[in-house]
């Protein structure tokens, strides 16, 4: 039987950027989990009392890590803020548009863990497509 955990998660705090002087704390968690294994789930905790989770591609917030990258709804790219290096996430939405930043090596080691997992190009290996597909089909 295989003792690894199936879903890594990580809380840490973002900084909505509300102008180029002023930003606020957002709760957040990273959610990875080997059931989904081609995304990555970022619950932000809001004042609202009712969360809002985002889904997107691993592939993309690990090129992100890197490199500017997405378009559309999500878009992520490295950047530095002082001494510190910020990992950038424009979300659009019908509802509006935020722009928050991410700690670079909070999200980079988290991403190893989910690496761990779930190794890069494994990701079919862990789907049991065979019990979904007999799921849709009853």
């Amino acid at each position: 039987m295989d003792s690894r955990p199936s879903v890594v998660e990580h809380e840490l705090e973002l900084r909505l950027v509300l102008s180029p002087e002023r930003s606020v704390p957002v709760p957040a968690r990273l959610s990875y989990g080997s059931h989904d294994p081609y995304a990555v789930h970022i619950t932000f905790h809001l004042d609202t009392g009712t969360p809002v989770t985002w889904v997107f591609a691993r592939e993309l917030l690990v090129e992100g890590t890197f490199r500017p990258c997405g378009q559309g709804d999500v878009r992520i790219w490295p950047t530095r803020d002082g001494r510190r290096s910020v990992l950038c996430l424009a979300l659009t939405s019908p509802g509006g548009d935020a722009l928050l930043e991410a700690p670079l090596p909070v999200v980079a080691a988290w991403l190893e863990r989910c690496h761990r997992l779930v190794p890069p190009g494994s990701e079919l290996n862990v789907l049991d497509l065979d019990g979904s597909l007999a799921e849709l089909l009853t």
